[in-house]
C-alpha cells in the first residue's frame, strides 16, 4: 500500500514560540497512521519563522490534506497552515 507525503508549512501565532512544543503537540492531534517524518525551522522576515512539516499520511486518506490541514489548525499555537507539496510514495 502506498503513502502519500504531504509537505506543510505551518505559520505560528507569534514570533517566540518554542517550535519543539508546537511539534508535539501536533503530534498529539495526528491520528496513528500519520507522521511527522521531518521538522525544520524555516526564517520569513524580522525573527518570525515558519515550522515547515513532512507528514506521512495514507493514500486512501478521504479528503486528501484536507483533515491535516485542518488537525493542524486545530492547534492553539497555530495561526495559518499552507500545503507546498504533496507527493505520492511506495515505501517510508
Amino acid at each position: 500500500m502506498a503513502n502519500v507525503l504531504v509537505v506543510v508549512k505551518v505559520y505560528p501565532s507569534g514570533v517566540d514560540i518554542d517550535f519543539e512544543k508546537l511539534v508535539d503537540e501536533i503530534r498529539k492531534k495526528l491520528p496513528e497512521n500519520y507522521t511527522i517524518a521531518r521538522s525544520a525551522e524555516e526564517p520569513i522576515a524580522f525573527g518570525y519563522k515558519a515550522l515547515k512539516l513532512h507528514v506521512v499520511i495514507p493514500e486512501e486518506t478521504e479528503g486528501g490534506t484536507e483533515q491535516l490541514e485542518e488537525l493542524i489548525k486545530s492547534v492553539n499555537l497555530v495561526d495559518e497552515v499552507e500545503v507546498e507539496a504533496v507527493h505520492r510514495i511506495s515505501e517510508f
